[in-house]
């Protein structure tokens, strides 16, 4: 009976393992494949780099934001 339990899970672990294997395989090769006939696109810099003024105004603005809406959420509470 311990033989033929030691069968089984040989043949599941192996079963597994060769599919695990197969996968990397096929992944790979999609890779490779969607590689040659999409390739990504490169990111363009952004062409005029921010204000820093703008920058602490939108700061500020998430700010007041977040206090506002943790108030609201502490009013609805009681």
């Amino acid at each position: 009976m311990i033989i033929e339990a030691l069968k089984f899970m040989v043949l599941g672990m192996g079963v597994v393992f060769s599919f695990l294997i197969i996968m990397i395989f096929v992944l790979k090769g999609q890779a490779t494949f969607l590689s040659k006939y999409f390739p990504a696109k490169e990111k363009q810099p952004p062409s005029k780099p921010q204000a820093p003024q703008a920058s602490a105004t939108s700061d500020s603005a998430k700010v007041a934001a977040i206090i506002a809406a943790v108030q609201h959420h502490k009013n609805l509470k009681g």
